[in-house]
């Protein structure tokens, strides 16, 4: 049985909302879009989001001197049930938990970050 379904991927990028239209108008999906992130959707479900980080700097690809930014969401019934699922396959949660009570931060094994999220 899948711990998690329906994974969408986060970008940091400067202005969420430009980025969104871009791929938005790329894509044809449609964008939902807020002051510090955006949302593209298509009509079966996927989802990109972009959310903006201060002192943004891209990627410099291929060197990884500044390497690429993003990281995956995935949606989960249970948080609690959830949490135990990812430390068991060894999953880390991390010290910094921005909003607990809409997500919570991870690292995989590899120490990428990625997102439990109730939706």
């Amino acid at each position: 049985m899948a711990i998690a379904r329906f994974p969408s991927f986060v970008i940091d990028c400067p202005e969420p909302a430009a980025l969104a239209a871009f791929y938005a108008t790329m894509l044809d999906w449609k964008s939902e879009v807020s002051s510090d992130w955006a949302d593209i959707r298509a009509d079966y479900g996927q989802c990109i989001s972009f959310q903006r980080v201060e002192d943004y700097a891209p990627p410099r690809w291929p060197a990884q001197e500044v390497p690429q930014q993003m990281h995956i969401d995935v949606v989960v019934d249970d948080f609690d049930a959830a949490e135990a699922a990812v430390l068991e396959l060894g999953g880390v949660k991390h010290e910094h938990q921005p909003a607990p009570a809409s997500f919570r931060v991870f690292l995989d094994p590899a120490g990428h970050p990625f997102c439990l999220c109730l939706k």
